[in-house]
């Protein structure tokens, strides 16, 4: 299904998903980082696409596209046309600058909205869309203060606060789209949202209910309570399945004929002609992160390895391994154990598997073990054309 059938959009929801995650301390960018089985980046996307139909622009960091992409096809079904990645800039501001520059030119309404505030319900952005449309120039989604707050100098109390005139801001931010591409462009500093600067260049902002589910995934404990809540919200059968651990299998195949030296089980093989592939053609390696990714709910290399993305070419296995961990680890798993049998005439692996097997376990930070066959001289590995490799790996959820 194309743009053609579905209605064009008079609104673009621009989400921000380029943080580093820094105070979330989870090792890569935040909206990567796993509440269950899915990221923070994939239950936003969700809530978005549940949403009123909009061209939907996620940015992320300009190393993460590709995993974006994984994320978006997984979700978007129809809507995939009308979604559009780009990559972020370092400050927020930078960041939906970016997203601006993606929006059709034809779309009225603009709505920023944080992929940290993951589980922000449809109706929220159904209320911001609302307002837009009665006539609005700027609508912030808000909840009620309900702590009493203090005013504080050092450890002293100074005096009360009245928090009645208070709310606490959250996202989806709307706008009309010329008031906010005029804020940011005359902006003279760095805005912590966008309805301040918007507010600064002398526009009203209205407020709708905001909601309770809405809130912004910045520490550990934030993280905790997505993961309660989402948890609360399934079957018991469903939550002791996901407690158990999970298994994936992994193949790949690789001709001889590339250039340079063989590398195979992550180490070089001299003498021995090289596989061809887009990488070095590690079909040993390549099988374990099939095997690793699958058990995870993953996918599979290409989508995150693919030849779209030259930064693999010719990378070797420990690059594929750690990367693939990484993943893994942000989806909120931890690797079990890998076993990979190697189907090849050459190279011989006797002298070699123990080898093999400490620089495979180092660079996917789990145990492997390698076995190897040369088929009796049957099939294209008998006969010296290729070698072929098929793994199982076991995943432990965190």
């Amino acid at each position: 299904m194309t743009d053609s059938v579905l209605p064009r959009p008079r609104t673009s929801i621009i989400l921000v998903a380029a943080g580093s995650g820094t105070r979330l301390a989870a090792g890569g960018p935040k909206a990567f980082v796993g509440i269950d089985e899915h990221s923070i980046l994939h239950h936003a996307l969700s809530g978005v696409l549940a949403g009123p139909l909009a061209q939907i622009v996620v940015v992320v960091p300009a190393d993460r596209i590709g995993d974006a992409r994984t994320e978006v096809d997984a979700l978007a079904g129809a809507r995939r046309d009308l979604i559009r990645i780009v990559a972020g800039g370092s400050t927020r501001q930078q960041s939906v600058s970016a997203g601006l520059a993606a929006v059709w030119p034809d779309v009225e309404f603009v709505l920023v909205h944080d992929a940290a505030r993951a589980l922000t319900p449809p109706d929220v952005f159904a209320r911001v869309v609302a307002a837009l449309e009665d006539g609005r120039d700027a609508v912030l989604p808000v909840l009620p203060v309900v702590d009493t707050l203090k005013r504080v100098d050092g450890q002293d109390v100074v005096e009360a606060v009245d928090r009645s005139v208070l709310a606490s801001a959250q996202t989806p931010q709307g706008f009309r789209r010329a008031v906010l591409l005029a804020a940011l462009a005359e902006a003279t500093e760095d805005h912590t949202d966008d309805a301040a600067a918007v507010q600064a260049a002398g526009h009203p902002v209205t407020t709708v209910a905001g909601d309770e589910r809405s809130f912004k995934i910045t520490t550990p404990a934030d993280l905790d309570r997505a993961r309660s809540l989402l948890g609360h919200a399934r079957a018991e059968g469903a939550e002791e399945a996901a407690a158990l651990p999970r298994v994936g299998i992994g193949t790949d195949v690789h001709a001889f004929g590339g250039e340079g030296t063989l590398w195979l089980a992550g180490v070089e093989w001299p003498g021995e002609q090289a596989l061809h592939g887009h990488s070095d053609g590690d079909a040993v390696a390549h099988a374990i992160v099939d095997a690793v990714l699958a058990a995870a709910g993953l996918g599979d290399i290409g989508e995150h390895f693919g030849i779209d993305q030259p930064q693999y070419a010719g990378a070797h296995a420990a690059a594929f391994l750690a990367r693939t961990r990484h993943l893994v680890e942000s989806a909120g798993f931890r690797i079990g154990n890998v076993s990979v049998q190697v189907q090849a005439r050459r190279p011989r692996f006797a002298t070699r598997r123990a080898e093999a097997e400490r620089v495979l376990t180092a660079a996917l930070g789990a145990p492997v073990s390698v076995s190897a066959t040369t088929t009796d001289g049957l099939g294209f590995t008998g006969t010296g054309e290729g070698v072929a490799a098929f793994a199982v790996a076991l995943v432990h959820p965190v």
